[in-house]
Order: structure tokens, then sequence, then C-alpha cells
């Protein structure tokens, strides 16, 4: 599982600025990516490994996890610069006015990135019944459990996007979350 990031020079301002989503041109996110950090723009391409069959051979490639999406961390003052990137067609947002994605939400993707447990794209889900998981490579996360045949899933949904990321964990490992 390649958890694909490039972050320039640390930059204190851009440390406290929120993450987006930006629209990117089909196929491009990686390299939309390489031109946000040739702009000094911290940039996440989450990716997941499939096997894809070839006429002669089966191959493992990374897909993007969210096609179609590159998250970028950056200042409304550069926006500019943003959407002028090659490979950038907009920024997600409500109304005109670009909506930041929840930092936790960021954060959940990249803990699951790192986990090295198998993860891939999952439909979205509205909230419902939330567990956290209290052992395990997923320690501290929340999101939703479900149960597919004989596998537990815990899923993770970036909400701005409509988009969610499944991880399989042994159900032992959660319990439930009271509001």
């Amino acid at each position: 599982m390649g958890l694909t990031w490039r972050e320039p020079c640390p930059d204190s301002a851009l440390e406290s600025a929120p993450w987006f989503a930006l629209i990117v041109r089909h196929q491009h996110e990686r390299s939309t990516q390489a031109a946000l950090a040739s702009r000094m723009l911290p940039s996440l391409v989450p990716t997941y490994k499939v096997r894809n069959r070839w006429s002669d051979r089966f191959k493992e490639i990374e897909l993007p996890l969210f096609a179609g999406y590159v998250f970028c961390r950056f200042d409304l003052r550069q926006r500019t610069a943003v959407l002028t990137t090659p490979g950038v067609r907009s920024i997600v947002g409500f109304g005109g006015a670009p909506a930041p994605v929840d930092c936790a939400e960021i954060d959940a993707i990249e803990t699951m990135m790192r986990s090295n447990l198998p993860i891939g794209p999952w439909p979205y889900l509205k909230p419902g019944d939330r567990v956290r998981v209290e052992r395990g490579p997923l320690r501290g996360l929340e999101g939703t459990l479900l149960r597919e045949k004989d596998r537990f899933r815990l899923v993770v949904g970036i909400e701005l996007l409509q988009r969610s990321v499944a991880a399989e964990l042994d159900p032992q490992m959660v319990t439930p979350c009271w509001s």
C-alpha cells in the first residue's frame, strides 16, 4: 500500500492551513501532485494495491483511493497558484467557496495507509453505528464497522467527497462509540 506523500520544506503557515480536495484531470493524480510539490504545496494522493490481469500475467499496481482527487494543504490566499497548477480543474466547495476537509479525516486515511492492512475504496456510508479501534495498528481511529461475509471492516469516510476507505480488522479490537 503506497502512501504517496510529498511535503516540501515545512512552513509554519502551511502547517496550520486547512486541507482541501482538488478535482483533477482523469488519471492525473500523480502528475498534479508533482506539479503542486514544485510550487511548494503539500499534497496527498492515498493509493491502494490491486492485482490487474494482463493477457499473459497478473501484475500488482497502485491506484488512487480517491480517483480524480488530490488533497492539498494551502492558505486560501494561494488559491490562484493552486487553480493554475497543471491538472487541477477546481477546488471542491459549496456555493463557489472552497470547503476544507476535516483534518481528522486526513489523519485517519494516513493512519490506515501506514497500517499495512489490506485497504481499498468503499462505497460512502451515512453516519451510523460507529466504533473505536482499541488495539492494533489502527488504535484510536473511529469509523463504521461492517460485516462482509466472514470478514469485518472498519470504514472511514471523507464526508466532503462522499467517498470511503475500508480496512480489514478483527472485531475484537473495537468498542462501540457512545455519543
